[in-house]
């Protein structure tokens, strides 16, 4: 059984930096691309951004040259570091392998 576990959001003025990390569990981390998804109230969940094996990385236009995304396999961990934030970039982030999914972590951006 896999098992993420994401870990850095908090409450952040505008402008601000968050990095969030996506803990896994098992053998498959080298195996899969790392994905961060997000969900706002209300809305739908989008994909934000993905991390191949190899190290290459596409991001959504919304955060593109504000977000970086990487991985880490020897600590099996991925990450998202989020500078220039906004209160649009509000919502739970959740990543994911596979099919394997984190339970979210909470990223508010406000004044």
């Amino acid at each position: 059984q896999v098992q993420l576990v994401e870990s850095g959001g908090g409450l952040v003025q505008p402008g601000g930096s968050l990095r969030l990390s996506c803990a896994a569990s098992g053998s498959i981390f080298n195996i899969y691309a790392v994905h961060w998804y997000r969900q706002a109230p209300g809305k739908q969940r989008d994909w934000v951004a993905t991390i191949s094996t190899g190290g290459m990385a596409n991001y959504a236009d919304s955060v593109k040259g504000r977000f970086t995304i990487s991985r880490d396999s020897v600590k099996s961990t991925g990450y998202l570091q989020m500078n220039s934030l906004k209160p649009e970039d509000t919502a739970v982030y959740y990543c994911r392998l596979s099919q394997f999914w984190g339970q979210g972590t909470q990223v508010t951006v406000s004044s």
